[in-house]
């Protein structure tokens, strides 16, 4: 006889599976699926069989489930085949200066790097926040008025107060209003050598030779590094 609960998928193979509790996982896969469909051919009553429109329709189920998890499949293998390549691209980047978008700077005995930002509109007024490693608020200075333009902003070093601040790598915010008090969106880049290549997840990182970080999609500009030329020595001749 036929199982009383349920129709279907549901019945006898679902007691022989422990209640759809297939090796302690919560949800079933494809050979899973198969298994249980198998079952439940298998124990059916011969003289209540399944119905044919049921049977094409677990099929189906079952057909949809494998190129669900084909696909899947498919764009892991992607991914991690384009985290390689990325990999690959950002190691050729060691060696050579770039500009990013970014909007930290470091501070070190030879001084403080650039920054460099951006404005698309007329700006009535705008103001540079300086944030220290632990991220807390030690200088603000006021852009004043600005057209539209690029610019090169040199933090000297200071807070508030003028005293000057430890050696490190500090964050730079920015804020600016229009001519109407609109707040004005400013993109920010940095500049630097990349002496390495960090990975983190699916997302790969420059390291530059003062210790800041720069994601590798927002690289804008790769210089190659001039070689240090050195003069010839010019033979001196014997008297």
């Amino acid at each position: 006889m036929a199982s009383s609960v349920g129709s279907g998928i549901i019945g006898r193979a679902e007691q022989e599976f422990g209640q759809l509790q297939i090796k302690g996982k919560s949800e079933l896969g494809k050979e899973d699926f198969l298994t249980l469909l198998v079952a439940q051919l298998s124990h059916q009553d011969p003289m209540n069989p399944m119905d044919d429109k049921e049977f094409v329709s677990q099929l189906s189920q079952f057909s949809s489930l494998e190129q669900l998890t084909n696909i899947s499949g498919g764009i892991k293998e992607m991914n991690e085949s384009t985290t390689r390549q990325e990999m690959i691209s950002a190691v050729s980047f060691i060696g050579k200066d770039i500009r990013a978008e970014g909007y930290g700077v470091s501070k070190t005995a030879e001084g403080v790097s650039s920054l460099y930002f951006t404005l698309n509109d007329p700006v009535a007024n705008g103001y540079i926040n300086i944030y220290d490693p632990n991220m807390n608020l030690v200088r603000t200075e006021s852009i004043g008025t600005k057209q539209p333009g690029n610019y090169e902003y040199q933090w000297d070093g200071k807070d508030y107060k003028g005293t000057d601040l430890p050696e490190g790598v500090y964050s730079i915010a920015m804020y600016a209003e229009s001519l109407d008090g609109n707040p004005i969106l400013v993109s920010t880049e940095v500049s630097g050598t990349v002496v390495g290549v960090q990975a983190e997840g699916t997302n790969q990182y420059l390291r530059l030779a003062d210790g800041r970080m720069v994601r590798f999609s927002h690289v804008k500009e790769v210089v190659a590094k001039s070689p240090t030329n050195t003069p010839e020595e010019t033979p001196s001749s014997e008297e």
